[in-house]
């Protein structure tokens, strides 16, 4: 079978500074994967080359067989893939219902004709996303929050907030920036199961950067450790976790076990 999506080779360098080397990615459909690394190991580079934030220096960036590097963000996204990010991205006037709602825009098909004079067509989209949207919110347990501004909420709510927006242009893989970045143990509990809720009912192949390794382990099925630009192991959970190289780069010389 196809993977849903394919990285092969891509490299790219910020002036003289090689940032990424030869890296290759076979992501397949329902599945979960992860990225580990030290910091500035250019993991998050890695997202933004994919996702369209930079255009690769060289190589191969294939969703569905069909080549996306080079395309925009928007465009990136409207074919399939979405994100979240590591530093939260949210508008400080909107609320958690309007920024959900507002990420259907890819899906709205009533064009300005239907936008000035509220046709049928308009009505109809406009009701299904804001039944989509509360869902989502559902989904994600933000429900409680609708109404409220987004950036007033405690931290790992937002984190929340950011993914729901992201799974709202129904994404065939969706991309996760340190999603518990800054959350207790018992957010973090909560989304390991959001997480693992979220990709066995919309059945998206999940791709995420995480320093947690518990999190990391639990969660994903592959596991690639990036150190300095470059692949150095990919295997299990198990094989990243007692591998030698990954020991001594990442997680120092003692076991994690």
């Amino acid at each position: 079978m196809t993977p849903l999506l394919k990285v092969k080779n891509m490299t790219h360098f910020f002036g003289g500074l090689r940032a990424v080397y030869n890296y290759n990615l076979t992501l397949e459909k329902n599945r979960i994967q992860g990225l580990i690394g030290p910091n500035g190991a250019g993991k998050t580079t890695v997202f933004n080359l994919i996702t369209g934030i930079f255009k690769p220096s060289k190589g191969s960036v294939k969703l569905d067989n069909e080549e996306i590097a080079g395309l925009f963000p928007y465009q990136i996204a409207s074919k399939g893939l979405g994100r979240t990010f590591q530093n939260l991205l949210l508008w400080r006037h909107l609320t958690v219902f309007d920024h959900i709602k507002i990420a259907h825009y890819s899906q709205i098909s009533y064009g300005l004709i239907g936008s000035f004079f509220g046709t049928k067509k308009r009505r109809e989209e406009e009701a299904k996303i804001k039944e989509n949207s509360y869902r989502l919110m559902e989904i994600f347990d933000i429900s409680d929050f609708a109404d409220m501004l987004a950036v007033n909420l405690p931290y790992g709510a937002q984190r929340r907030v950011e993914m729901a927006r992201a799974m709202a242009i129904k994404p065939k893989a969706l991309f996760l920036d340190e999603p518990t970045a800054g959350m207790t143990p018992e957010e973090l509990i909560r989304m390991i199961q959001i997480i693992k809720n979220v990709q066995k009912k919309f059945n998206v192949a999940i791709f995420l950067i995480e320093h947690r390794l518990k999190f990391v382990m639990e969660l994903c099925e592959t596991i690639q450790t990036l150190v300095f630009g470059e692949v150095i192991a990919e295997g299990t959970p198990e094989q990243i976790q007692n591998n030698p190289q990954v020991i001594e780069a990442y997680l120092g010389k003692e076991d994690i076990s």
